[in-house]
């Protein structure tokens, strides 16, 4: 839900407002907006793979805690990997993944 005109020039004045009166806060506040959501991605495909190998290294040594243990790390980066892909949302020029999927399914039957 996008904002209406009135809201949006509220957000513009706050934004200038805040430029204005801390600009160095600003610019680092931009840079962390822009870093951020790569890095958690880094991490979480990090967490899945040393999850996977974990788990197929102890199931291997036949030790299901500790393979179990690995499976949870598994899960957890992948949960944490779907959640850093949303909040990075779509690229501005074009569908995301999802969306183009949808629309090959809705031409397709």
């Amino acid at each position: 839900m996008g904002l209406n005109e009135r809201e949006q020039r509220i957000l513009d004045e706050i934004e200038r407002q805040f430029y204005e009166e801390d600009p160095h806060l600003a610019e680092s506040v931009a840079k962390a907006a822009l870093v951020r959501p790569r890095q958690h991605r880094n991490l979480a495909i990090a967490g899945l793979a040393i999850g996977l190998v974990v788990m197929l290294y102890f199931l291997t040594q036949k030790n299901p805690f500790a393979a179990l243990g690995g499976f949870l790390l598994m899960v957890a980066g992948a949960a944490w990997l779907a959640t850093t892909m949303r909040a990075m949302g779509t690229p501005a020029d074009g569908p995301g993944i999802l969306e183009r999927l949808q629309q090959r399914w809705s031409r397709g039957s």
